[in-house]
Formats: structure tokens, C-alpha cells, sequence
């Protein structure tokens, strides 16, 4: 099948019930909303459930561009295919998958090496349309735009994405733990095992035990990492970080007179061999870079700070010192080629996923998971289109 589709809904708009973002901050108001068919290289998917990442909560809060209203949010999630625009022949009806909003074109220089995630033809933006034309697949039963979120925008009961930013997944895989595999756990997982390429009887110190982080330090252990050292103000996050295997804790409001990396330095005689920053706060990635053992350490960076924070190292430091520093998007995972892989881990017992899942709530309850995170009480919710 290549573009054809055969259900009574293919080619047509559908009407379906999505959580819309109109204002900064506000609850998300649940609406009728028309969904155009796919147009070229795209899919319609119906969502089976999604769950709620902290970019979801820090766009819906954003007042300032690259925000835009109203918006339809989400993106990590897991879906069956609806129907299929020309030209797709990758996925058919019925085929289970998740978007993922970093795009893998399986065509450009970086999709085609194994060095790079960063898709050339398809870059990373924040734009509120879908990939080859600015347009949205999106209207309210006004006939108002409704934009896109990261190329996803899974708090919709049906959503088009463009092909490029699915992967089939294994329907045999409970929908509320494939949704993870879609942003947040990889992320973290990946950035252990791809970026960092963390090696057995190591030490690694994770910056920051939200979900991100939480994910580090089980890609650290599926690893062989020998310790694993969490740091977070939240002291409850001690207990937590044990079921991902976090050995040690560090809270920096017990450090007395020293320094976090102080501290670091002197359990681990020396520094850390991977420090990872989970939070997106300059002064942290200092500190991590600070951490890490002389000679061979490695810095990880996968917070998000603002587009306009500046980092500022000694020059001689740098020379001398050994160090490197690198980002980490999407855990330097390839979409289409290693979320299986992951799946695979999943289905042998080998990566934790259940563990992520603090809440389940229905689409009607949407704004409680919105409320449980702000709150600081989940770690992911997961969120059920139509249980």
C-alpha cells in the first residue's frame, strides 16, 4: 500500500475532541476540533494515550515567542494509523506508532550516518505548522487555526504527523509504556548509552532526578555503571533514585561549607567519569564540568536553559584539564533504528519503564496531570484518550 487508504474516514475531515491551550497558563479547555486528512508524506493517527513531559508544561506556562495560541500541545505518545497521505508507504492502516518530534528522513548525510540524530533536510524548530508547508492540519468548529506543537500535538484524539517523525512500534507492547519510549525516557536512557557511551564499573553523576535525569541513571546502570551519585535539592528524590539504580545521593543543601563538585571529588577520589545536567541551569553544567575527574571526564548536557544563557570557561582550564563537554538531543538517539531496540529491552526485562508511571488519568482529566506535575507529585502521567 503506498498513499492509499481504505477507511471510511480516509481523505476526509474528522471531528474529534482535542485539549486546547488559548491562553498562557490557563487550564486546557477540551473542544470539538475538525482534523484534516494527511496531505503528502503524512499520517492521521488516532492516540491511543499520551503522557505529559515537562516541555509540555513549560510551553503551556510561555508567554513570550516562540509561544502561540491557541495550540493544541503533546508530544509524547503512542497511536494506530488512520489513514495515509500520497506518497507514504513506510506505515499502513492500522500500524501502531509513535511520533517523535526530532524528524529522521532516512535520506541526509546525518540520518544516514551513525555519528548524528540531527536530521539536515528536517531540522529541529519550535514552528507551529507542519514540516514541508506552513500550514495546520488543525480548526475549531469556528474555523480558527489551532497550531502544532513539535510536530506532534498528541492532546488530540486524532493528530497528522508527518512521516518523518514516526516509528512503527510492537503492538504487543502496553500503550502506556510505549508512550515513554517518545521523548523523556529515551532522552535520558540514550544519553547514557549513545552520547556518553557510559562503560561498565564507571562513576556517573547525574545533575537533576526528574524523569530525565531518572532515565540517565537506568541507561548508567543498563550500562554496568559501579555508581551512580543522584544530586537534587529534593531529598525525597534519594529514595526514588534507588529503583533506578542511583547508589549515592548528594543534596546540595547538606554540603555544609563545600561545594557540590567538592563533595563529588572527594567520594569518588578524583571526580566522576560521566557528570549529565538534567535541569537546563548554566550554573549546574559549571559545577558538573567541575565534577568530573581530569584526564577523561565527560560532560552531558540535556536541560533545557534559556536560548539566551552563556557559558563561560577558563581557556587554560579547558586545555588542560582533559575534559570534554557535548549536548545530548534526544539522547543521540536514532528514531527509526534504535527506539526498537529499546522496546526490545522493555520486552526482555531489562529497562525499567513501569517505574516511570506515577498517575493514570482519563482525556476528560487532563488538567490534573497538568496540576501533578506543577505540584511536583508525578513523574509521568499517563493519559488515556478513550480507556
Amino acid at each position: 500500500m503506498d498513499g492509499k487508504s481504505t477507511s471510511n474516514t480516509a481523505g476526509k475531515p474528522i471531528r474529534c475532541k482535542a485539549a486546547i491551550v488559548r491562553k498562557p497558563g490557563e487550564p486546557l479547555v477540551i473542544e470539538e476540533v475538525i482534523v484534516a486528512p494527511p496531505k503528502s508524506r503524512e499520517v492521521r493517527i488516532k492516540i491511543i494515550c499520551t503522557s505529559l513531559c515537562h516541555s509540555d508544561l513549560s510551553f503551556w506556562k510561555l508567554k513570550d515567542p516562540p509561544a502561540i495560541y491557541p495550540r493544541i500541545l503533546g508530544h509524547e505518545a503512542v497511536g494506530v494509523v488512520e489513514s495515509v497521505g500520497e506518497g507514504v508507504h513506510e506505515v499502513v492502516e492500522g500500524d501502531t506508532v509513535i511520533p517523535i518530534f526530532l524528524s529522521d528522513c532516512g535520506e541526509c548525510t546525518d540520518c544516514l550516518s551513525e555519528k548524528s540524530n540531527l536530521c539536515t533536510n528536517f531540522p529541529f524548530s519550535l514552528s507551529p505548522w507542519m514540516d514541508r508547508e506552513e500550514t495546520s492540519r488543525f480548526t475549531d468548529i469556528n474555523g480558527e487555526t489551532l497550531y502544532h506543537f513539535l510536530s506532534v500535538s498528541s492532546f488530540s484524539e486524532y493528530t497528522v504527523v508527518d512521516i518523518i517523525h514516526l516509528t512503527k512500534t510492537d503492538p504487543a507492547i502496553p500503550p502506556n509504556r510505549a508512550c515513554l519510549l517518545s521523548c523523556g525516557v529515551s532522552t535520558g536512557v540514550g544519553a547514557a548509552w549513545k552520547t556518553a557511551k557510559v562503560e561498565a564499573g564507571t562513576t556517573v553523576a547525574i545533575f537533576g532526578l526528574g524523569a530525565i535525569g531518572l532515565a540517565v541513571a537506568e541507561g548508567s546502570r543498563l550500562c554496568g555503571a559501579k555508581r551512580i551519585i543522584g544530586v537534587d535539592v529534593n531529598q525525597d528524590k534519594c529514595e526514588l533514585g534507588k529503583k533506578f539504580g542511583v547508589t549515592d545521593f548528594v543534596n546540595p543543601g547538606n554540603c555544609g561549607d563545600k561545594t557540590v563538585s567538592q563533595v563529588i571529588i572527594e567520594m569518588t577520589g578524583g571526580g566522576a567519569d560521566y557528570c549529565f545536567e538534567c535541569v537546563g541551569m548554566k550554573s549546574l553544567v559549571h559545577e558538573a564540568y567541575s565534577s568530573c575527574r581530569k584526564g577523561w571526564g565527560k560532560v552531558v548536557v540535556l536541560g533545557v536553559d534559556h536560548p539566551d544563557s552563556m557559558l563561560n570557561f577558563n581557556s587554560f582550564e579547558v586545555l588542560s584539564s582533559g575534559k570534554s563537554i557535548t549536548g545530548s538531543f534526544f539522547g543521540g538517539l536514532k528514531p527509526k533504528s534504535d527506539i526498537c531496540i529499546l522496546e526490545k529491552r522493555y520486552m526482555d526485562k531489562e529497562l525499567r519503564l513501569d517505574e516511570f508511571v506515577t498517575h493514570e488519568v482519563d482525556f476528560k482529566d487532563i488538567n490534573k496531570a497538568f496540576d501533578l506535575m506543577t505540584e511536583g507529585k508525578s513523574l509521568r502521567c499517563v493519559i488515556w484518550m478513550n480507556k
